[in-house]
């Protein structure tokens, strides 16, 4: 997968744009995310329902993906069932 992809979840709204990429299956609520919007929308699983911010950049503990959600959604990130967290902002440089 290349950087610049968008990814739609198969299980709610969530959008994300692929900005890293590794070895692995991008997935939103416990299913796989494709680049066509699925015809009947489901339910996340328990797990991965925690929801997207949009806005947000969404990265793995190590630090091989990194996905910028564009339409937020119910469904959590997850790499191969790795949950993704949202990435820290950098501080700004203290202006005296």
């Amino acid at each position: 997968m290349k950087p610049g992809t968008k990814l739609k979840s198969a299980l709610c709204d969530t959008e994300v744009m692929v900005i890293r990429s590794g070895a692995g299956t991008i997935e939103c609520g416990g299913s796989a995310m494709g680049e066509a919007k699925p015809e009947a929308v489901g339910t996340p699983a328990a797990d991965f329902s925690a929801g997207t911010l949009m806005g947000k950049r969404y990265v793995d503990p190590a630090g091989n993906f990194e996905l910028l959600c564009v339409k937020p959604g119910k469904g959590s990130l997850s790499v191969d069932g790795v949950a993704l967290s949202p990435k820290d902002a950098k501080p700004l440089p203290a202006s005296d």
